[in-house]
């Protein structure tokens, strides 16, 4: 029997360890049917979680932020075991930001989600008086990957839930362990049965079982391709989707970078998690005058990194979560050598090693635009380092790409470290830094180009999770009708155009004589024929 055919034996995933192969538990398996009675179920549920205030909803999710404190251990070591990451990572990427998170939103929801009285536009207009209401969708639907399976999720989750949503939450069927780690945090919420509900489909059919089993609204994260296609099946009932898409991030080293800084800083942000970062560096322009210095100091890094099993902390890097993710790695490291490209730098810690997965973080150079490494997402601990001969080279070189998730700027001025960031085509771009503003509860999250549309965290994340409504009162009172309702005639006409006049004339006669007319259908707000 193949491993494939075992992991659909009995209607249930079996959940592998990437590195040794090792079965870690059993995740049961769900139907397109069980689907729709979940998001059946849980528009029921979530009318009352609505009526609640958002601190009693609040309440709930500080149960979580403790579940998460009280068991972080455990959960980083599933995260780890599942994935494939080391259990640092785990837990500095995606279990400590989780509970961040989730006190940070309890604390600001109630801000985000409060109405927002709107001052009128204009004097004419002055008795009507806006507000703006968020209004939860009803029930989100949440798609997440297996890259970082705990902490991309979690954050959409929480956000929902505090905005008055009901959600279904679908992880990666690579990393169902974490998946179900997901579901005991939120079980112990203590939610009213049925606002939050976990669903195990294959990959290949959840997005159009969600869209065809009446979702409310859909958060994807996961390829250009699929998103393509959610987006297109969306369109049929128009049900508004935010999707993340992935990046082909590019990092910009100016002349006056601190160069130990920017080195170790590619180093993690772009080869932890073995690469597996959508927000991770995979593009590196280097100006001419320190490229040498820059490429010396990255590759006693690189070298130095100590890649296997973490059974023991004493690890930087673990192995890839999947066979076909080692297979694309592998092919855009072929087409690279094929057209030129060498490699600089290759960490040792991995020759030999016999673990499933595993693959040496290297650093090329001599790389072109003509390569996939730089035209693609390679998702693998692959560092391409390009020289320039000055940053606007690199700005342009940075933008080539259909795709625009995030990335960074390096140098020790500031201001003009951030007139380049303006200049990069990316929806977070970060100074001295990469691939952390995901772990800023704060901060919005998502790109442009192909990278995907929408944005999730912060305030604009929890727009995302509501509609807005507005509510128009008239404010003044013994009002009996508008101005410019029936009936209509020459006054009236006139009225409305000396209301134009004495707003908008370019002279002083043209406004006086404006609000004369004006003035004369002023007395239809108070009295009716």
């Amino acid at each position: 029997m193949t491993d494939q055919q075992l992991e659909q034996k009995a209607e249930q995933t079996v959940c592998r360890n990437p590195a040794t192969g090792d079965i870690l538990g059993h995740s049961p398996l769900n139907d397109v049917e069980e689907l729709k009675q979940m998001i059946a179920n849980a528009r029921v549920a979530q009318r009352g979680w609505a009526d609640l205030s958002v601190k009693e909803r609040a309440k709930c999710i500080f149960r979580v932020r403790d579940y998460l404190s009280e068991h972080a251990e455990e959960i980083a070591e599933v995260i780890s075991r599942d994935n494939g990451k080391t259990r640092v990572d785990a837990l500095a990427t995606e279990v400590l930001p989780a509970a961040m998170a989730a006190n940070y939103y309890a604390k600001k929801a109630r801000k985000f989600l409060k109405h927002k009285w709107i001052f009128p536009g204009n004097i004419l207009l002055m008795n009507k008086l806006s507000a703006i209401f968020r209004v939860p969708y009803g029930v989100i639907g949440v798609i997440s990957p297996w890259n970082y399976p705990f902490s991309i999720p979690f954050s959409e989750v929480v956000m929902a839930l505090l905005a008055g949503n009901a959600v279904i939450l679908k992880t990666a069927t690579e990393t169902q362990m974490v998946g179900r780690m997901l579901e005991k945090c939120f079980v112990a919420a203590k939610l009213p049965e049925g606002v939050f509900t976990y669903v195990n489909l294959p990959g290949r059919v959840a997005g159009s079982a969600f869209l065809q089993g009446g979702i409310d609204k859909l958060f994807f994260t996961g390829s250009v391709a699929v998103g393509k296609q959610l987006m297109s099946e969306a369109g049929g009932t128009l049900t508004p989707i935010v999707l993340e898409l992935g990046g082909n991030d590019a990092m910009l080293v100016c002349e006056d970078a601190d160069l130990h800084r920017a080195a170790a800083g590619a180093g993690w942000a772009g080869l932890q998690n073995c690469g597996q970062s959508c927000g991770g560096v995979e593009r590196i322009y280097v100006h001419e005058k320190v490229y040498d210095p820059f490429l010396a100091i990255l590759k006693e890094k690189v070298e130095a990194l100590r890649v296997g099993y973490d059974d023991d902390f004493n690890v930087d890097l673990g192995v890839m979560t999947t066979e076909r993710q080692l297979s694309t790695v592998k092919q855009h490291l072929i087409d690279a050598e094929e057209k030129g490209a060498m490699i600089y730098a290759r960490s040792a810690q991995a020759e030999g090693n016999a673990l499933g997965n595993m693959l040496a973080p290297m650093v090329l150079t001599e790389v072109t635009h003509e390569m996939l490494v730089m035209r693609e997402e390679t998702f693998g601990p692959i560092l391409a380092v390009m020289k320039v001969k000055d940053m606007e080279e690199a700005v342009a070189l940075a933008n080539d790409s259909n795709l625009g998730l995030t990335g960074s700027v390096w140098s020790k001025n500031r201001g003009n470290a951030a007139e380049l960031a303006r200049q990069v085509q990316a929806g977070v771009v970060t100074i001295n830094d990469h691939l952390m503003s995901h772990g800023l509860a704060e901060t919005p999250w998502g790109g442009f180009k192909q990278s995907g549309i929408g944005r999730t965290h912060g305030g604009i994340g929890f727009d995302e999770m509501t509609q807005p409504q507005v509510i128009v009162y008239d404010i003044l009172p013994l009002v009996r009708q508008d101005m410019w309702w029936h009936p209509h005639g020459k006054k009236i006409y006139q009225g409305m155009l000396g209301a134009m006049r004495f707003l908008y004339g370019r002279s002083i006669f043209q406004r006086l004589g404006g609000l004369y007319h004006l003035l004369r259908i002023v007395p239809r707000y108070f009295f009716t024929k």
